[in-house]
């Protein structure tokens, strides 16, 4: 049986992360996808590690998209582009504002040729407003947007102040952008007319986040948090030594109880250290300490699972990422599968997070493309002549690095200050789209 977006052609401008997962969220069920790259290559590709111009960063995000990779300055090259978006049922993009329209690339212009195309512009702040231009990477987006502060808030409150590594704000953006490109496509189902899509990260990272409204509120609560979830969820050590989570507070008033009704100690809620939220904030060590003696009264942790599953307790073990995918359950689940990295080796990469009925889980046989790897034959399949196809190579328009047995040059870093004229408005166009410190990514 087909995967559900079988037939729907996605052409794919983007770089590192938040236009790449979007277009991969695709390819994953059944888009084709075919990615344009400029002569400097995905900064990615450069990502550790990595084996030549294959690296696993960009692997995880493109492996199973073609590749065309092309100069837009060279003459003829946007034409060769723009009959590419012909084709396009999805055009997926996530330059600074106004940075495609430098080549004509823009929704606008490409929607008076294709007036089907659904069209996703991934940026910092939107395409409209005084942030429009500010450059945006996942970390700056997410101190912006308050959950830099609130993760801080959420670990000072047991002196653990913690950094975290993953760009959320990117791949957030990436994922709603692909839930409005399917709604639009089924929308064109009704009407027959593509449409724009302006995604902002700025407000995606307030749309995911579930405290919103408490913090937009005048609520004074005092040492009780706002909301369910892990606001304070401590950590513990299990009979065997196995360090694990639990989302339930010790200081909340809401899940204080299930940790009594778990050790069978109602005369804590009655303890002078432990009456109000406050109270338990404030004796939380010692708190801690008395659970903790609790759990390492149980043989082993399945017993203590048991009692604490009883009590509607969840726990997690803290474990390596190496180590949960090669659990059973990530096994049989194909939460990880295995992509060539075209040098000989092998690099290990998310599986598809969800499971059709009637497809297998696996997505055997998908592999990264080297930069410029399909020119010839995307070109060829939109009609242009190996004469011409060879003009375009001689020109310098069509750019495939592995051809001389070198890996992609390293992005230009002089193309960041042309980028970042183009989108303070002035009218040289970049030499080409690159999406320099956008973290528009």
């Amino acid at each position: 049986m087909p995967l559900p977006l079988e037939g729907i052609r996605v052409v794919d401008f983007s770089r590192v992360l938040a236009g790449p997962h979007c277009a991969k969220t695709l390819l994953d069920l059944g888009a084709e996808v075919i990615k344009l790259e400029p002569p400097g290559g995905d900064l990615s590709r450069k990502a550790f590690p990595g084996h030549g111009e294959i690296s696993g960063y960009y692997s995880q995000q493109n492996a199973g998209k073609r590749n065309l990779s092309i100069d837009l300055n060279v003459p003829g090259a946007r034409d060769v582009a723009l009959r590419l978006c012909d084709t396009a049922d999805v055009i997926v993009e996530n330059f600074r504002p106004g940075a495609l329209a430098a080549f004509g690339l823009d929704y606008e212009s490409v929607s008076t040729r294709n007036a089907g195309v659904v069209y996703a512009s991934i940026s910092g702040y939107g395409q409209h407003g005084p942030f429009r231009s500010r450059m945006a990477y996942a970390p700056t987006i997410q101190a912006e947007t308050g959950i830099t502060a609130t993760t801080a808030d959420h670990f000072e409150r047991t002196d653990r102040l913690r950094s975290d590594s993953l760009s959320h704000a990117d791949v957030y953006s990436g994922l709603h952008a692909a839930i409005a490109i399917l709604a639009c496509l089924t929308e064109r189902e009704r009407t027959g007319r593509g449409q724009y899509i302006d995604v902002a990260m700025a407000a995606v990272m307030l749309s995911i986040n579930e405290r919103v409204h408490a913090d937009l509120s005048d609520a004074e609560l005092g040492a009780e948090r706002p909301i369910l979830g892990a606001t304070d969820g401590p950590f513990f050590v299990g009979p065997g030594g196995e360090r694990f989570a639990s989302p339930m507070s010790l200081v909340g008033s809401m899940s204080f109880p299930f940790y009594l009704a778990a050790m069978r100690r109602p005369d804590l809620g009655r303890d002078p250290r432990f009456l109000t939220p406050e109270l338990r904030l404030g004796n939380l060590e010692a708190l801690h300490r008395i659970v903790q003696e609790w759990i390492w009264t149980f043989g082993d942790m399945e017993s203590l699972d048991a009692q604490l599953d009883e009590a509607k307790i969840a726990t997690g073990r803290v474990r390596s990422i190496k180590d949960f995918a090669g659990s059973q359950w990530a096994r049989d689940w194909h939460a990880v599968r295995t992509v060539s990295d075209r040098s000989g080796g092998q690099t290990k990469i998310p599986g598809r997070p969800w499971h059709f009925a009637d497809q297998p889980a696996a997505d055997e046989g998908q592999l990264a493309a080297r930069q410029g790897e399909h020119n010839a034959e995307i070109l060829s399949e939109l009609g242009f002549s190996a004469a011409q196809i060879e003009a375009f190579e001689a020109s310098g328009a069509l750019v495939q690095p592995s051809r001389n047995g070198a890996p992609g040059s390293s992005p230009d870093p002089a193309l960041a200050a042309d980028a970042n004229a183009a989108a303070s408005g002035t009218s040289q166009p970049e030499p080409e789209p690159v999406l320099a410190p956008t973290g528009q990514e």
